[in-house]
């Protein structure tokens, strides 16, 4: 038993020889991509871990309370990240039911609040035009890098966005040079950020500097010793923003990958672009999104703890 899930327990003894079976026949009938599912598996299996622990052979609402407790306290995990736990767990109670095989005993069972806002800062544009001027161009390395940072800062493309641009997705839509891009949640590369002269090409450079680029290659690629020429990946795009940002005295948790992105939207939005306008280039599914960057904004420009300093002031 558990040949797939290692650590796994018994969860009820209808289920106790079929547990693997179950599992396979739940992952089969999501219609969510591989990767998802992998995901999901990951997630179950953890919970079975958990499970297995408390020495019980039913689980009930209670048990599941107690494991939404523990992801929370005792694993000190990101609320996001407790909350694919749960959605893991709910869905396959949910499906247990549906074939009568096991009550939904996880109906109801919330993921915790997230905090409204963001989890990561953006630059400031003094940081921002520090940052890419820091950059020496002169070698491969430093084209690419200065390619990469620069792209992501005017278009607020995300590191997976990053990685999966190839040299052919570099094209002409009405005579403006566009950068189509496999976005998250895609399957197919639909969407697409416009390509400024002053985003194109730092790109150019780096590509004609790599010579003889195939229209499948990647556009970034790597270039260790291990790695030449192969695709990067977002934790090596995540690493060459932490080591740009470091070199300029910018280390915070709160400063990643991700707040480049952060900083195109909120420079479009400061520079006179409309919530409508920024949410085009971002590609927020929910305007709603945009509109955090906007309140926050003006937030600040219209704070009224400046106007309480100018009315105690006041003579």
């Amino acid at each position: 038993m558990f040949q797939i899930l290692d650590h796994a327990t018994k969860i009820v003894e209808t289920l106790e020889d079929n547990i693997n079976n179950y599992l396979a026949a739940f992952l089969q009938s999501l219609d969510i991509k591989q990767s998802s599912k992998s995901t999901y598996k990951r997630q179950l299996c953890e919970f079975f871990i958990w499970f297995k622990k408390q020495k019980q052979n039913k689980p009930d609402r209670q048990d599941l309370l107690l494991y939404k407790d523990y992801l929370q306290n005792k694993r000190d995990l990101a609320s996001l990240t407790i909350s694919g736990y749960l959605t893991a767990v709910r869905r396959f109670f949910e499906w247990l039911e549906s074939i009568r095989v096991y009550p939904n005993v996880a109906k109801g069972i919330k993921g915790p609040k997230r905090r409204s806002g963001f989890k990561k800062d953006c630059l400031t544009i003094e940081q921002a035009k520090h940052l890419l001027k820091s950059i020496d161009r002169s070698d491969l390395t430093g084209k690419r890098d200065f390619a990469i940072l620069n792209l992501m800062i005017r278009t607020g493309l995300r590191s997976i966005e990053i990685v999966r641009a190839n040299r052919e997705d570099i094209t002409k839509q009405s005579g403006e040079s566009v950068l189509f891009i496999h976005g998250k949640g895609r399957d197919d590369k639909d969407e697409m950020v416009l390509l400024t002269e002053n985003a194109l090409n730092p790109i150019k450079d780096y590509i004609d500097a790599r010579k003889n680029l195939r229209n499948r290659d990647p556009i970034f690629a790597s270039h260790s010793t291990k790695n030449h020429g192969k695709r990067l990946t977002t934790r090596s795009v995540s690493r060459i923003v932490k080591e740009r940002l470091k070199a300029i005295n910018i280390d915070d948790p709160r400063i990643t990958a991700h707040s480049l992105r952060h900083t195109a939207i909120t420079f479009s939005l400061l520079a006179g672009a409309t919530a409508q306008e920024a949410r085009t280039m971002a590609r927020h599914s929910d305007i709603n999104t945009t509109l955090i960057y906007a309140h926050n904004i003006n937030r600040i420009k219209q704070a009224p703890e400046k106007k309480i300093d100018s009315f105690l002031e006041e003579d």
